[in-house]
C-alpha cells in the first residue's frame, strides 16, 4: 500500500499540536512536541514551517498565513528555527489560522479527498478524523463574518463575495477587490467590472472587464478574493461579451495516462474528460484544460505520482518535473 500523502500527516498533526501547546504561554520544547504527535523533532520543525514559517509576500500563488507559533531558544529568548528547542503559540484562535483556510477551493478540495480517502484505510485514526472535520467544515462555511450592508467583504468570509458580485453583475457596477494571484505570486488591488458569475469544480469564478489592450478579459476565483467593495460607479458591457468570454474560456486537449488511483485530480482539474482506455493499473484521459495548462497539467502530475505521464502534446512532457523545480527551488528560498 502507498504511503499517505505528507500533506495529509501534516494536517493530521496540527490540531494535536495546537491542544498540546494550548494553555502553556511558555511553550513546549520541540522534543517533547514532536514525541507526542509520533514525529521526529526535524520533521515536526519542517512541518510547522511548512504551514507558518513563510513570509506571505514569498509565497506562491498570493498565498498568506498570519503568524501562529514562535521559536525560542530553551531561555525563552529569540532563536531561529533551525536552532530552536522550545515552541509557543502567539494566536489566542490557532485553529482558526490553520493553513486550509488560506487555499482556493481546487487544493482545498485535492486534500479533503486525499485526508477522506486515508480516513477509509484507517478508520480509527481520531486525530485524521479531527482534521477532516476541520476540512469539511471549512469547505462547507457559509461565514460572512465582516460583509456590511455596503458589500465590504472580511478576508476569511468563504462565500462573502458571491452576493455582492451578484448585485453588482445584475446592476452593471464596478468592484473594487484584493485579490491573491492563483498562478504567480503577490496580491493586487483591481477595479472591475463583473459580467457573468459561474459555479465550476474549482468553486464560483467571475468573468469580468474591462477589455485588455490585447483584446482579452480575466476570470477571477472567489475563494482569492481578500476583500471586496461595491461601487457606485456603472459600466457597459460591450458589444461581443459574449465572444470574449468563450475565448477565455477556451481550452486546450491533453492526452494523459494516470493511476485509477488519481482519477479524481484529473476530474476536479479538468473542465471534461474523455476516458479514452483504461486497463487494470491506469486509465489514459483526455483532458480539456483551461489556462494556464502548463501550470493545471504540472499540478495534475504532481498529484497523481511517479506513475503519471503526459501523452501529447510533447511540450507539455516535463510539465511535472518542471513545476517540481520551480516549487523546490522556492522553498530552499
Amino acid at each position: 500500500m502507498a504511503a499517505p500523502p505528507h500533506y495529509v500527516r501534516r494536517i493530521a498533526r496540527l490540531p494535536q499540536v495546537f491542544e498540546l501547546l494550548a494553555g502553556r504561554p511558555g511553550g513546549l520544547p520541540l522534543r517533547s512536541l514532536a514525541e507526542a504527535v509520533g514525529a521526529t523533532p526535524d520533521e515536526l520543525r519542517d512541518d510547522l514551517l511548512a504551514f507558518y514559517g513563510t513570509e506571505p509576500e514569498e509565497l506562491l500563488f498570493g498565498l498568506g498565513r498570519p503568524d501562529v507559533i514562535d521559536f525560542c531558544a530553551a531561555d525563552g529568548s529569540d532563536a531561529s528555527p533551525e536552532d530552536a528547542e522550545i515552541v509557543k503559540l502567539i494566536s489566542a484562535r490557532p485553529g482558526d489560522e490553520l493553513g486550509v483556510e488560506y487555499l482556493d477551493a481546487s487544493e482545498l478540495a485535492l486534500i479533503y479527498t486525499a485526508a477522506q480517502a486515508l480516513l477509509e484505510i484507517e478508520p480509527s485514526n481520531e486525530e485524521l478524523r479531527g482534521a477532516v472535520d476541520v476540512l469539511t467544515q471549512t469547505m462547507l462555511s457559509d461565514d460572512t463574518v465582516g460583509a456590511s450592508a455596503a458589500g465590504t467583504l472580511g478576508p476569511r468570509s468563504w462565500h462573502g463575495a458571491l452576493a455582492p458580485l451578484r448585485t453588482a453583475v445584475d446592476e452593471r457596477r464596478r468592484v473594487r477587490i484584493t485579490y491573491s494571484n492563483a498562478w504567480s505570486s503577490g496580491v493586487r488591488d483591481r477595479v472591475i467590472e463583473p459580467w457573468r458569475l459561474v459555479q465550476t469544480r474549482r468553486g464560483w469564478e467571475v468573468d469580468a472587464g474591462p477589455v485588455g489592450a490585447d483584446g482579452s478579459i480575466r476570470t477571477y476565483l472567489l475563494a482569492h478574493v481578500r476583500s471586496l467593495d461595491l461601487l457606485d460607479e456603472t459600466f457597459e458591457v460591450p458589444a461581443g461579451a459574449d465572444a470574449l468570454i468563450e475565448r477565455q474560456r477556451a481550452t486546450t486537449t491533453v492526452r494523459v495516462r494516470v493511476p485509477h488511483r488519481a482519477r479524481w485530480a484529473a476530474d476536479f482539474h479538468a473542465e471534461r474528460v474523455e476516458v479514452v482506455a483504461d486497463d487494470e493499473l491506469t486509465a489514459t484521459l483526455d483532458l480539456e484544460l483551461l489556462p494556464p495548462v502548463e501550470r493545471r497539467v504540472g499540478l495534475l502530475l504532481l498529484v497523481a505520482g511517479e506513475d503519471a505521464q503526459v501523452l501529447s502534446p510533447a511540450g507539455l512532457i516535463a510539465a511535472g518535473p518542471a513545476l517540481a523545480a520551480e516549487l523546490l527551488e522556492h522553498h530552499r528560498g
